[in-house]
């Protein structure tokens, strides 16, 4: 369905980070700025950032 564009590295800062701003959501400021972590988690968890896509950019291995 997507090409896969986002290497392992790149995945796993993603969800963390991801993460770290929905976690912002319920603790901390509390602001809905935290809601912006959807972004890089799905972009994580699909392995397909369409930035990337736009611009080229692949950090995975060519396969």
């Amino acid at each position: 369905m997507f090409k896969v564009n986002v290497g392992t590295v790149d995945r796993a800062m993603r969800i963390i980070l991801g993460i770290v701003l929905l976690a912002l959501v319920f603790v901390g400021p509390k602001t809905p700025w935290g809601l912006i972590g959807i972004i890089p988690l799905v972009t994580g968890l699909f392995r397909t950032c369409p930035l990337y896509s736009l611009f080229g950019i692949r950090t995975c291995k060519a396969s």
